[in-house]
């Protein structure tokens, strides 16, 4: 929950000409709601996508202050992030609602990054596994072959976000390689090569390049360094 809309479309402004001409990377910003009809206006004719932090499982009526999928594309969103961890934190949001949402805003023609991942007592605890477990066999229940064109899977340890601590790359091979498992389980391996899953937690320019570097880590989902055009431009520069 960061940027007024000016200072959204500023930032936007600046991210164009630092990222131009990079074609092997689905790059994509998720500013407020309040940001994405203007963002997505000064971001036409560039190679970076829109996209929305949530969405509602609903198309419209009585659902006061929520966002339906239709709404997020009539304003030039492609993309939607559901489950986010403070989602599912502050708003309690469950593995069955995620899937609704989930399968919703596919059937809606949006793509969606859906976030997993576990706190920090989960992994103390050893439930880092049966956690993710749970997130994936719930929440992507009921996907088609076809959905996961439109699924990005963003694994996110709770600990690592807005820490300033982040997952050391071997840790992030790890999860990921296990999350590749579950879905090569429960959907096959065409589907579990081909799904794209990114790692979201203090991502930094710094350390893009050596956690992009592991062979399960498919790209990031970016917080804080985000929100500045220079620090965004560089974790893409690093992820080529």
């Amino acid at each position: 929950m960061n940027h007024l809309a000016g200072v959204a479309v500023d930032t936007a402004n600046a991210l164009k000409p630092l990222v131009a001409g990079v074609d092997s990377l689905d790059i994509v910003i998720c500013p407020v709601f309040t940001a994405l009809d203007a963002v997505g206006k000064a971001l036409k004719g560039s190679n970076i996508g829109l996209g929305a932090q949530n969405c509602y499982l609903k198309e419209s009526g009585a659902y006061t202050g929520e966002i339906s999928p239709q709404m997020l594309k009539d304003v030039g969103c492609t993309w939607t992030i559901i489950g986010h961890s403070e989602r599912r934190q502050y708003f309690h949001e469950s593995d069955e609602l995620l899937n609704q949402k989930l399968r919703f805003a596919l059937g809606a023609g949006l793509k969606v990054m859906f976030c997993i991942g576990e706190t920090l007592e989960e992994r103390e605890s050893g439930k880092m596994n049966d956690v993710l477990i749970r997130q994936v066999t719930h929440g992507l229940q009921g996907l088609s072959e076809a959905d996961f064109a439109g699924v990005a899977i963003a694994y996110e340890p709770v600990w690592a976000i807005g820490t300033g601590v982040t997952a050391t790359p071997e840790q992030a091979q790890e999860a990921h390689a296990f999350v590749r498992g579950l879905v090569k389980d429960q959907f096959g391996a065409t589907v579990a090569d081909a799904v794209r899953i990114l790692y979201g937690g203090s991502v930094k320019p710094d350390n893009a390049a050596e956690l992009m570097a592991k062979p399960d880590v498919d790209g990031s989902l970016v917080g804080g360094a985000s929100l500045k055009a220079d620090s965004f431009a560089g974790i893409v520069k690093a992820s080529l």
